[in-house]
């Protein structure tokens, strides 16, 4: 529900004699941060580190500011990436069906500040299909994407793209000079898109690591 962080969190500060103003200080916020989170809605949800931070204070699960459930926490020091059921085809094109959140992987925190400075959010592991991007990627590999790769100006490199009604993942070799780019596959028996408009790329994510199993 909704409205259950904030009313738990009005009822722990009465019960323990807490003032919104300190409490907001205590998260590095402005003394009014927690008052219009309980009374005014804003923001909708607290921050992850917000959570964590009220959930060791009053000694409470995190579920209780509207994190997971316990046993869906990792273990400290490892960062969630949820799974997203669909695959990015490297053939024909994978048709986008239940995309909705599956089990994580959890990352070490420092190795995945060091590979991406995105936040845990605009990251995901989706699954691909096919083989127009061997040996690069193969056939069931799990590679973990950076949606705010495709923010501002793209620059070469493997991304997830939607064209049409599929997703396909494909090298983009961007052209020095307008907005052209060529889409390639890794596999030399695919042929490659030459000279396409920049606009007409449906950017998903930026594909930042991939995991395989070993046969």
């Amino acid at each position: 529900m909704p409205n259950e962080p904030r009313k738990a969190l009005e009822r722990l500060c009465a019960e323990r004699g807490e003032d919104f103003a300190g409490l907001s200080r205590f998260l590095g916020r402005n003394p009014a941060y927690i008052q219009q989170f309980i009374r005014r809605g804003t923001p909708k949800r607290l921050g992850e580190d917000e959570r964590r931070k009220l959930a060791r204070y009053f000694g409470v699960a995190e579920s209780t500011f509207g994190g997971p459930a316990e046993g869906d926490l990792p273990p400290p020091g490892l960062v969630p990436v949820k799974r997203v059921l669909v695959r990015a085809s490297a053939g024909p094109g994978a048709v986008p069906g239940l995309e909705r959140e599956h089990p994580y992987f959890a990352f070490d925190e420092r190795w995945l500040k060091a590979l991406t400075g995105s936040k845990q959010g605009d990251l995901s592991i989706i699954r691909v299909e096919g083989d127009s991007m061997a040996p690069t990627l193969n056939d069931g590999d799990d590679i973990l994407i950076d949606r705010a790769g495709c923010e501002g100006s793209l620059r070469d490199g493997i991304y997830v793209l939607r064209v049409d009604d599929s997703l396909l993942v494909k090298r983009l070799a961007i052209h020095p000079l307008g907005r052209r780019v060529t889409v390639q596959s890794d596999n030399p028996a695919y042929p490659d898109w030459p000279d396409c408009d920049l606009g007409d790329i449906h950017c998903i994510g930026r594909v930042i690591w991939a995991g395989r199993k070993i046969v």
